[in-house]
């Protein structure tokens, strides 16, 4: 069986050096970044692609942080997130034509590929969480796999990859992007709570990728892996809203979904407060776990989630990184605080 690819069986590093415009040293990186799994013979891209995907989550995370002084970490993340998801990442590939390089041996790839690139091709305005149809995994990976090609080209030099990557990630997502489009968490949350639906977001991990599930009135609706746990909850929520789309209002103020772009994110209190709300709503009282810790003893870094019970379901919010356990628990409190008000149940 020959190998196939999606518009070209000849394989030319050198019109891919000129897309990106960077000549690489070890040719072989851009072969290995271009070729998938069911292309035999051949060293696929999967452990370029393990490097590419916290690499460009790095890079763009720079660039956020120092284009954006005045946001707040929580509006950083959906930022990132946004800028990194398979949805995004995957029409850089075919924006730049990058998928008629792919080596594969998988015709269902070529039709998934296909479908995805004519539906990209008759949108006008940048997409930040999805279109008509969902975006193959796989055009995804081989962005991040050529990142990984380049950074290891270039001695693992993350400045230099910025120089060389932003253009191909060109529009980079903004927060006029997200103010005009909804994030589907928060749509999620408002759609079902205006239908009477109790909606329940599950995390877990498997592996090294981070899992999320959404339950509909204690029916499994949709799941979704990453590697990070904020994109998998977006994928979820994503393909929930798809399949719920029967329910989804046709005529939405795009602003009433809005994670507060501008303004003050973070509530001072917030756990003493919403502990209080959680009282006058006879709520069950918040309960605050430890997700995530890392770093030396010095420099220890604290995630913390906040969880509560309603007559209407069961809520789970995760915080921002923070340096003590205490504020960890403030921004997990502070962004529940924002959900359900977002949320109407406030």
């Amino acid at each position: 069986m020959q190998a196939r690819s999606t518009g070209t069986t000849s394989y030319d590093s050198s019109e891919i050096e000129k897309i990106i415009g960077y000549k690489f040293r070890k040719k072989k990186l851009v072969e290995d970044a271009m070729t998938h799994s069911s292309f035999p013979g051949s060293v696929s891209y999967e452990r370029l692609e393990f490097l590419g995907d916290p690499i460009l989550g790095h890079a763009i995370s720079n660039h956020l942080f120092l284009a954006y002084p005045n946001l707040q970490p929580a509006q950083l993340s959906l930022l990132r997130a946004a800028n990194v998801s398979t949805e995004k990442l995957a029409r850089v590939a075919v924006r730049h034509n990058l998928h008629r390089f792919l080596r594969h041996n998988s015709p269902p790839l070529i039709i998934k590929v296909k479908e995805f690139v004519e539906a990209v091709l008759q949108e006008d305005d940048p997409v930040c969480y999805g279109g008509m149809v969902k975006a193959p995994k796989v055009l995804a990976d081989i962005v991040e796999s050529l990142a990984a090609a380049i950074y290891v080209d270039i001695d693992f030099d993350l400045k230099r990859l910025w120089v060389i990557i932003r253009g191909l990630l060109e529009p980079i997502i903004t927060p006029g992007d997200l103010v005009q489009q909804p994030q589907p968490v928060t749509l999620l949350f408002e759609v079902c709570q205006k239908n009477g639906k109790q909606v329940d977001i599950k995390h877990w991990r498997n592996g090294a990728k981070s899992v999320a599930s959404v339950h509909v009135d204690g029916q499994f609706v949709a799941s979704a892996s990453a590697d990070q746990k904020d994109i998998a909850r977006l994928d979820a929520a994503k393909a929930a809203l798809h399949k719920l789309s029967n329910l989804v209002p046709t005529s939405t103020s795009l602003l009433d979904f809005c994670p507060g772009i501008d303004g003050n994110f973070e509530i001072d209190a917030a756990k003493q407060v919403l502990h209080e709300l959680c009282g006058k709503k006879k709520w069950s009282r918040p309960e605050y776990f430890i997700e995530n810790d890392a770093g030396p003893p010095h420099e220890k870094k604290f995630v913390c989630s906040v969880k509560i019970s309603t007559e209407e379901g069961r809520f789970e919010m995760t915080g921002d990184e923070k340096s003590r356990v205490k504020d960890a628990e403030n921004s997990a409190a502070s962004l529940m605080i924002r959900a359900l008000q977002e949320s109407n149940y406030l």
